[in-house]
């Protein structure tokens, strides 16, 4: 443990999240132009309550902290990438669960129980050559 963070990365399709998990701040620390204090979690300079909205977001992101019984103890900071809404929370949930897993083997094991530590690998389909442009398209036949 470096620089008094636990570093992660956690991916689903095109998003990638890079995570910092501290365990206790010393000195000030700043997310954009936020102060981050103990306790928080940042999601691109932002609290995740404003980047992932609603109940239901709320209840995925807060899965991993529940499970492992560490609500609070740790102060999140987390820059994703790529991908659509749900897929960037995914990949910040896979990569707060790989931190969480690297702290302790009781915490891996709950976590690797409910599959958060496992990497969701499907991932957009190709574009196929002489489809018309798509994936899935035929090319139209003529009728007469």
């Amino acid at each position: 443990m470096a620089n008094n963070f636990i570093s992660s990365k956690g991916k689903r399709k095109e998003a990638v999240a890079r995570v910092r998990l501290y365990r206790d701040l010393k000195e000030i620390l700043m997310m954009g132009e936020k102060t981050v204090k103990k306790g928080e979690i940042f999601v691109n300079g932002d609290l995740i309550e404003n980047y992932f909205r609603g109940i239901v977001s709320k209840a995925h992101y807060e899965e991993p902290f529940k499970i492992t019984n560490t609500q609070g103890k740790y102060t999140v900071t987390a820059v994703v990438e790529g991908g659509g809404n749900k897929s960037q929370l995914d990949a910040f949930i896979h990569g707060v669960s790989r931190a969480l897993a690297s702290i302790d083997d009781k915490s891996k094991s709950i976590l690797k129980k409910k599959g958060f530590l496992t990497r969701d690998s499907r991932i957009r389909q190709r574009r196929k050559v002489g489809m018309g442009g798509k994936s899935r398209r035929k090319k139209q036949s003529p009728k007469r």
